[in-house]
């Protein structure tokens, strides 16, 4: 049972035969996520049971702190110091109970902070009164779980696809998603393509964060893709942050077990408990939840948007949806001398928001301060739990030359391969090979009909108000003052690209219709979007009245003698 579909559907078959009819489907996660971990600890910690054991039994006779020894000796970043492991459990099952609560108490501490979160006093209960967690505990014996045999990459695979599953059970919103791996590897392709000659040589070190890091799914690959394709000598050290208990503690006792700081993984919402403070990252690379509301954390985002130094000052969206302000988040937390940002949005960033809100004034700090360097439109139905069009943001302070001032657009709706058997609402892949040619177009700075680069300004432009006068018996009226008096009725407004003078495009496209009308410049707001149908819209010509004519005629022929063969037939 060595690869990730024989262990899914071991997993699948333990739920069926332990937890069908004990549990609601909706719960099977609050159970066989933790004992995963659990397993997992086991096989790595198999090899030094009896020697931990043995050494935290002198070392608390002598009342020694037994801890520090222990890790020294062994090597271990880890230990659980009873006697008991999953498999030995079994050997004395009725002693199980207290054994099997011996067995969590004696894990290290830090292992201990994870197993808290995962919350298991309940559903342990409820599997003692029923008799099953001998049957469980049996269960996940069978499958070795070892790195050697079971490596971060397959095992976050695992934890995934249960995850996707376990969401699709308790009828979770689109909002929370797992990313597929054909979409991380294109973020992180793309996010170090530019940047491979400053992570080559010895003594590299390097941070990664990820403030929506769920299972570290995206940092593992991030950190392998240096590995593999830049330098294998880079020191990576991998952050990141997450709400979810559950999934926070599965980041953490993969990290733990990978040989990362399990302390670098925090938990708590990124925006209301930013738990890494001024702390600045070299690399950040994200896919918030997709329209999620942020209202519970209202009170705490406005205010740090009314601070100065805040990471909130450039605006803050509409509360039904957060994604801008984890991307403010991110920026805010960019070295002066250099960070890149990798970033999964849906379309909601790119255009929601007329001039002066809040997600237009977010897009006016971003471009404005060129930060956003490159945007990729992805296909849709890449993702498990929801089928809506995606688009990758890459974002940098320190852009190159042939970069500064332009953001590049890159259509690669069309770069998929349709998926033999879906998973979930995922039924497109990006292969590597689409991935190659996306990554292309990037470094090269292509310019076709799939790849398009624009001046920041572009994106610009000021809102005017078209104010035209209220009339009177066929008479303009008049304020005290002189000035025309406005009709609120038949005020307008024109969206004035940032590139055209406005005052000539007045002249141009206002006043030869309307000859009473006039701009009220006080009220002008500078607006941002990014709309990608319009740059990427390919006219398709109308047929000709002759063609469409001739193609009636043929079938009405066709009809007729359809007509003409089915008489024949009945007289």
């Amino acid at each position: 049972m060595q690869n990730f579909q024989e262990i899914s559907s071991f997993i699948w078959g333990v739920c069926d035969d332990v937890l069908r009819g004990l549990f609601k489907q909706h719960e099977y996660g609050d159970v066989i996520l933790p004992f995963l971990v659990l397993r997992r600890l086991d096989c790595v910690l198999e090899p030094h049971k009896d020697a931990v054991h043995q050494l935290y039994e002198e070392l608390t006779a002598k009342e020694v702190e037994p801890s520090p020894i222990i890790r020294k000796k062994t090597g271990l970043k880890f230990f659980n110091h009873s006697k008991f492991d999953l498999q030995r459990l079994k050997a004395d099952s009725k002693g199980l109970k207290l054994n099997f609560a011996t067995y969590l108490s004696s894990f290290s501490q830090n292992v201990r902070v994870i197993l808290d979160n995962f919350q298991l006093d309940k559903p342990v209960a409820k599997l003692q009164k029923n008799n099953k967690l001998f049957l469980l505990i049996s269960k996940f014996t069978e499958v070795d779980l070892h790195p050697d045999k079971v490596d971060n990459r397959m095992m976050g695979k695992i934890y995934e696809e249960l995850l996707r599953k376990f969401s699709e059970m308790s009828n979770e919103t689109s909002g929370d998603h797992y990313t597929p791996r054909d979409c991380v590897k294109l973020v992180v392709a793309l996010l170090f393509a530019e940047n491979t000659e400053s992570l080559k040589g010895e003594g590299i070190i390097r941070s990664i964060f990820d403030p929506c890091c769920g299972t570290g799914g995206m940092l593992t690959m991030a950190k392998e893709w240096i590995k593999e394709n830049i330098n294998e000598e880079v020191r990576l050290n991998l952050f990141g942050q997450e709400m979810q208990p559950q999934t926070y503690a599965i980041c953490q006792s993969d990290m733990l077990i990978s040989g990362e700081d399990p302390n670098n993984i925090k938990l708590g919402s990124s925006l209301s408990e930013d738990q890494f403070g001024l702390k600045q990252f070299d690399y950040m690379l994200s896919n918030p939840p997709y329209g999620v509301s942020w209202k519970a954390e209202k009170e705490a985002v406005l205010e740090e948007a009314k601070d100065p130094l805040g990471r909130f000052t450039a605006g803050t969206p509409r509360t039904s949806d957060g994604a801008l302000l984890f991307v403010l988040h991110m920026l805010a937390k960019m070295r002066d001398k250099g960070s890149r940002i990798g970033v999964v949005l849906n379309g909601s960033p790119l255009f929601t928001g007329d001039a002066g809100s809040g997600e237009s004034n977010i897009r006016k700090y971003i471009i404005e301060q060129d930060y956003l360097e490159c945007i990729v439109a992805l296909p849709d139905q890449m993702f498990f739990n929801t089928g809506i069009s995606t688009y990758i943001w890459i974002l940098n302070n320190n852009k190159s030359e042939k970069r500064k001032g332009k953001v590049q657009l890159i259509d690669a709706t069309s770069f998929y391969s349709p998926m033999k058997k879906s998973l979930g609402q995922k039924r497109k892949a990006v292969s590597d090979q689409q991935r190659e040619e996306i990554l292309r177009y990037y470094r090269e700075m292509v310019e076709n009909e799939q790849s398009k680069i624009y001046d920041n300004e572009f994106f610009g432009y000021t809102k005017v108000t078209i104010e035209r006068p209220v009339v009177e018996n066929g008479q303009a009226v008049r304020k005290r003052d002189g000035s025309l008096k406005a009709d609120s009725k038949l005020r307008d407004y024109e969206r004035i690209p940032l590139s055209q003078d406005i005052e000539a495009y007045f002249e141009a496209e206002v006043a030869p219709h309307l000859s009473d009308a006039w701009m009220d410049r006080s009220k002008d707001k500078l607006g941002y979007e990014i709309n990608f149908s319009k740059y990427f819209y390919q006219y398709t010509p109308l047929r000709s009245l002759a063609e469409i004519t001739q193609e009636l005629w043929a079938l009405e022929q066709e009809s007729e003698g359809l007509f003409k063969a089915i008489m024949d037939e009945t007289v």
